[in-house]
């Protein structure tokens, strides 16, 4: 597995696929690289793709700090210089979208193109603090799998979780969630439910920008994603239907058939 040091963390990642171009992925919470597995797929014969497993999540060493966005920022921009990929298409989910429109801000040297997937530019709304910092807390001492039931409708969306025929399939991504080591995994989720919201500051974002949301979203709803198109000058919103805040696992094909679109148009 490639691992590459960057900005003093201990990142895996997947490489796979050539091209001219380079596309980042950035997972959201709880997750890892390995939930854009068929946008890799889809897109590997064409673009080179690299899905990278944020400080502390997935296979990814724990780091005792820097869980906080600016941090995760800088752990991305590091990775991107690091392998030599930039300006690359950037796409990241949730988490992923936070360190996205942060790199765009900041680096925009090194982005192509930013995707944003099921995401927001605010702070976690204080309705949901309480709640997900009891979780956080239960999940620090005894583990993800006693909240799992309570984890799955956040993550994704009812339409995928009432398939009978993903039935093996959501098991997969639950053993997978609740198998995250506690230390690494509290402290992401404290660094995403405390991070600072970026309000109107995106609509300095002048990277060219495609904006995806799962219409059953509970997490980021599309309203969020709404008012970032607002702000984000010439950006792209797209809303896939049946598919919550996981929508690269839940509706692949609309994400793929959308995404390709949008990378084929920024790549000169």
């Amino acid at each position: 597995m490639p691992y590459v040091e960057a900005n003093g963390a201990r990142l895996h990642y997947l490489d796979e696929g050539s091209g001219p171009h380079t596309v980042v992925f950035s997972h959201g919470l709880l997750f890892r690289g390995e939930m854009f597995r068929a946008q890799i797929d889809r897109l590997k014969q064409h673009y080179r793709c690299i899905a990278y497993d944020h400080r502390g999540q997935g296979d990814s060493a724990i780091a005792s700090d820097g869980y906080d966005m600016d941090t995760l920022t800088e752990d991305a921009a590091a990775l991107i210089v690091a392998l030599d990929v930039g300006p690359c298409h950037f796409v990241g989910l949730s988490m992923g979208g936070f360190v996205g429109m942060r790199l765009a801000l900041r680096r925009p040297e090194l982005l192509r193109s930013l995707t944003l997937l099921d995401t927001s530019a605010g702070a976690e709304p204080a309705k949901n603090l309480p709640r997900y910092r009891t979780l956080n807390f239960i999940a620090r001492w005894f583990g993800l799998g006693i909240v799992s039931g309570r984890i799955m409708p956040i993550m994704f969306g009812k339409t995928y979780l009432d398939n009978p025929t993903r039935a093996a399939e959501r098991e997969m991504w639950r053993k997978r969630i609740v198998s995250a080591d506690r230390t690494g995994i509290t402290r992401a989720v404290a660094g995403v439910i405390d991070r600072q919201g970026l309000g109107e500051t995106i609509a300095a974002i002048k990277t060219p920008t495609l904006i995806l949301v799962g219409e059953e979203d509970v997490a980021t709803p599309p309203e969020k994603s709404e008012t970032m198109h607002r702000l984000i000058p010439g950006s792209k919103l797209v809303r896939i239907p049946k598919a919550g805040h996981s929508s690269t696992i839940e509706a692949p094909e609309a994400v793929n058939a959308a995404l390709e679109a949008f990378l084929v148009g920024h790549d000169t």
